[in-house]
């Protein structure tokens, strides 16, 4: 399989202190892997530092055969790398088409004064209605973000990655503030993305994460400790140390 995102001993340092420590790893096509790890772990800092919020201090990040270390966030994104939030950054009083109408819109670089007409525009309005049908939300398309639940508000960002066109998509804890009953219907979502994306997902919820992933990456003080399956975290003796603890012990005794 193709890589399509390496991180080649990545450091970052703030004031004297190393927050990021030598962090190596691959994403290849189809890849669902978990990152996960203590609170300051450093988990959203190495995700800045992927999608170029921050600057490494030391280290590259390629994409391909192509070094992006330098490159800004909207180059990031047009080489497919993507990017959804701890916590939703939607139009609220704008309808859920207007949201990925304005995704699609910013990737084909088209603009228009009068934006509600844009958002109809048969080739706009043919690809924001294929991908809300994809993740099973083309029934709230004329809604408005504001008149939604937060687990639905979670959705919609995932339906704007997809308007993307990610190669590579980083999903930063995608259920944090959903009540844990409607976490199942995050987990379907991500489901029905294509198979051939690489999603990386930040999450503290380890059900959702031991049902989600294929490969897990720990983080912990800045560094990665561990890279294996997720039969394989829960015996690792200095993963349960340093984070799973009793979460490691129940689900061998389960």
């Amino acid at each position: 399989m193709s890589v399509l995102l390496e991180a080649r001993g990545v450091c970052r340092s703030f004031g004297g202190l190393d927050v990021t420590r030598d962090v190596n790893f691959k994403l290849v096509s189809g890849d669902r892997v978990a990152l996960i790890g203590p609170n300051g772990a450093g988990k959203t800092t190495l995700v800045n530092l992927i999608t170029g919020d921050i600057a490494p201090s030391r280290g590259q990040f390629w994409m391909g055969d192509d070094d992006i270390t330098g490159l800004s966030i909207p180059e990031r994104v047009r080489r497919g790398l993507v990017r959804t939030f701890q916590t939703t950054r939607l139009f609220a009083n704008l309808t859920v088409a207007d949201n990925v109408a304005l995704a699609i819109m910013q990737r084909k670089r088209i603009s228009r004064r009068i934006f509600s007409s844009a958002t109809e525009l048969p080739e706009v309005k043919a690809e924001w209605s294929e991908i809300l049908a994809h993740l099973g939300l083309d029934h709230l398309a004329y809604r408005k973000v504001i008149e939604l639940a937060y687990g639905q508000q979670r959705l919609i960002e995932l339906a704007i990655g997809l308007a993307l066109h990610p190669k590579v998509l980083l999903l930063d804890e995608p259920a944090a503030g959903v009540p844990h009953d409607e976490a199942p219907k995050i987990l379907d979502a991500i489901n029905r993305l294509p198979a051939d994306i690489a999603v990386l997902m930040i999450e503290h919820d380890m059900d959702l994460v031991f049902k989600f992933a294929r490969r897990v990456l720990v983080l912990a003080a800045g560094r990665l400790i561990f890279e294996g399956s997720p039969a394989d975290v829960t015996a690792d003796h200095e993963v349960r140390r340093a984070y799973l603890g009793s979460y490691a012990d129940a689900r061998h005794s389960a």
